[in-house]
């Protein structure tokens, strides 16, 4: 991935190891700070806990995500964060590995208010992808009209996750416009400044001027 983007200075990089990949793929502290020295490398991710896909490998889950944490703590980088069906889990290691004083955002956000504010309240970003746009997500917009101005991102999740009014097919990051389009309805703002608001969100989480 790093060398895909060597041309397009206006793209950035994560490094890290999906939870679902976590046996299967070692991730050390160590390794992590080698790779994630590169100026190109933005943020520790997407790490996290995934109990729906992965439920048979919850300890090397745990060990992963805290390795990532540890790294993104020694880089002072952000973490992507994924969970599901892993909320206290994934609270408790963010907690006791003090994520705090790296951040990060908690990605793909599908979790409740009270997962979305333990979250807030570490320092981190809430993002939300075209899901929130899925006519059954009323809870989840709920959350994204709660989440102040300066900490919500908007993303595609591309290939996946596709929003409404295309839902069903692969996912493309043009798409991402209807994601920000929802966040304007549900928070009475125009998309212009949902727009130029996450944008500035971005920049301000990865430190990008």
């Amino acid at each position: 991935m790093r060398a895909l983007i060597d041309p397009y200075d206006y793209i950035d990089v994560s490094v890290g190891v999906h939870p679902s990949d976590a046996a299967s793929h070692s991730s050390t502290s160590e390794l992590l700070q080698q790779l994630g020295q590169d100026s190109r490398v933005v943020a520790i991710g997407e790490t996290g806990l995934d109990y729906y896909y992965a439920k048979d490998s919850k300890l090397q889950q745990q060990q992963s995500f805290r390795s990532h944490i540890q790294a993104a703590r020694a880089l002072n980088k952000p973490v992507i964060v994924h969970t599901r069906d892993a909320q206290q889990d994934t609270l408790d290691i963010m907690q006791s590995e003090q994520i705090d004083e790296c951040g990060g955002v908690l990605h793909c956000f599908t979790e409740s208010w009270d997962i979305a504010k333990a979250a807030l309240d570490m320092g981190f970003y809430i993002s939300f992808s075209g899901i929130v746009t899925f006519k059954n997500a009323q809870a989840l917009r709920d959350v994204a009209r709660k989440v102040p101005d300066d900490r919500f991102l908007i993303e595609t999740d591309s290939p996946y996750l596709a929003p409404m009014p295309h839902r069903g097919k692969q996912n493309k990051p043009s798409w991402v416009s209807h994601v920000a389009e929802c966040l304007a309805e549900v928070r009475s703002n125009s998309i212009e400044n949902i727009a130029e608001l996450s944008s500035i969100n971005y920049r301000r989480l990865f430190d990008r001027k």
